[in-house]
C-alpha cells in the first residue's frame, strides 16, 4: 500500500453571486426600470399613433398596430432576465459594470427613438436613432455573451424585433 501526498488543491476563486433575496429583490429590480422605460417610450408613442403615425405611408410588411405592444412586452421581459442574469453571474453592479452599461446605453437609446420618432415626429432622425440602437444591441449581446451564455441569446429575439423596426423606421422616412 503507497501513501500519496495529500497536498491541497488550488481553486480558482469564483465571485459568488449574490444570496437568493437579494438576488430577487435585484430581478424586480431590473423588472421595473425596464419595463419603466418601456412605460415611458409608450407614453411618448401615445401622442402621435393614434393621428400622426396613421396618416404616415408605411412600407410592405407593417404589421397592425397591436402586435407592437405585445411583443415590446414580452422583448422587455427578456431584457430584464438577460440583464439580471449578467449580474447575478458577476455578483455586483461593479463587476458588471461595463456589460451593464451597454445594456444602459442601448436602453436609453430604445427610448430616445420613441422620443424621435413619435414625440418629435421625426422619421429621419429616428434613422440615426434605431441605426445607433442596433449597434448598441449588437454589442451588449456580444458583451452578454461572455458573462452567461442565456443572457446573450435572451436578446436574440430583442436584435431581431430591432432590425424590423429599422427596416419600417427606413421604409417611413423614405415614404414620407
Amino acid at each position: 500500500m503507497t501513501t500519496e501526498s495529500r497536498t491541497p488543491r488550488t481553486v480558482a476563486k469564483v465571485s459568488p453571486g449574490p444570496g437568493a433575496l437579494l438576488s430577487l429583490a435585484g430581478l424586480f429590480g431590473f423588472l421595473i426600470v425596464i419595463f419603466a422605460v418601456g412605460w415611458a417610450g409608450g407614453a411618448v408613442t401615445a401622442t402621435s399613433v393614434g393621428d400622426w403615425y396613421e396618416a404616415l405611408a408605411k412600407p410592405p410588411l407593417n404589421p397592425d398596430k397591436w402586435i407592437f405592444p405585445v411583443v415590446w412586452n414580452f422583448l422587455f421581459f427578456l431584457m430584464a432576465i438577460s440583464a439580471w442574469l449578467v449580474w447575478r453571474a458577476v455578483g455586483s453592479f461593479d463587476k458588471a459594470g461595463g456589460q451593464l452599461a451597454l445594456f444602459g446605453i442601448q436602453l436609453a437609446l430604445n427610448l430616445s427613438w420613441s422620443i424621435v420618432f413619435f414625440g418629435l415626429k421625426s422619421p429621419a432622425l429616428a434613422v440615426l436613432v434605431v441605426l445607433a440602437l442596433d449597434g448598441a444591441i449588437l454589442l451588449t449581446f456580444m458583451a452578454f455573451l461572455k458573462v452567461d451564455r442565456l443572457a446573450g441569446l435572451l436578446l436574440l429575439p430583442y436584435l431581431a424585433w430591432t432590425l424590423f423596426a429599422t427596416y419600417l423606421t427606413i421604409g417611413i422616412a423614405l415614404l414620407n
